[in-house]
């Protein structure tokens, strides 16, 4: 192949690329100050300045883009949960969790004013969660994939045999989700060394086998 054409190619995808990441921006954008609910794919491509159709050419609708920001725009929450159970046996579980718990604060935190008023619309709400399992994804796979590690460290021994890995999961999530919860509530965001200390805490209760 001509060095041409090559450079001529990869200028093509450099291009496409750039455009797939100004509309992820303008999503993330647009989502977090209106809602999930209240965006539109109109109101992203104009605030990446391009039409509808060119949004259409790189993402199939909103849920997907919404998944796409959640993976690539927001705390990498989900990203550090799909490698984890691939890491069992190795490092510091305790440290391992406090990495995924002060992850998922901040990932609570960010998403939190996207999701909010999707709840006071029932009917978007259930065409939301269907879209969301038609393309094989939902919030009950973070649950998931931290209930597998749990349970591949403790198959190896490595924490206390008494420790429920789906309880666990749940405990661990669930009190991110709604400690979260409060400081969006509040309008005061979480330090960085409350958030530290919460997920120090959080993660010494799990291990201790009340999970």
């Amino acid at each position: 192949m001509a060095t041409a054409t090559s450079d001529g190619a990869r200028r093509v995808r450099g291009t496409a690329a750039d455009t797939r990441e100004r509309i992820l921006d303008a999503a993330n954008q647009v989502m977090s100050t209106v809602g999930l609910a209240r965006t539109t794919t109109k109101q992203i491509a104009r605030a990446a300045g391009y039409s509808e159709a060119t949004l259409y050419k790189h993402f199939s609708g909103k849920t997907e883009l919404f998944l796409a920001v959640l993976i690539e725009r927001l705390p990498a929450l989900v990203e550090l949960l799909r490698r984890l159970p691939d890491q069992a046996g190795q490092g510091v579980v305790a440290q391992r969790l406090e990495e995924v718990a002060s992850q998922a604060l901040r990932f609570y935190e960010r998403s939190f004013p996207m999701l909010a008023s999707l709840f006071a619309e029932p009917a978007l709400l259930a065409r939301h969660r269907q879209a969301l399992a038609a393309l094989g994804a939902g919030p009950h796979q973070v649950n998931e994939l931290l209930a597998a590690y749990l349970r591949a460290e403790r198959d190896l021994g490595r924490i206390d045999t008494s420790v429920d890995p789906n309880a666990g999961a749940a405990m661990l999530l669930g009190a991110c989700f709604q400690r979260a919860f409060l400081g969006a509530f509040s309008g005061q965001p979480i330090p960085a060394a409350e958030r530290t200390r919460f997920a120090a805490r959080l993660v010494t209760c799990l291990l201790s086998g009340r999970a």
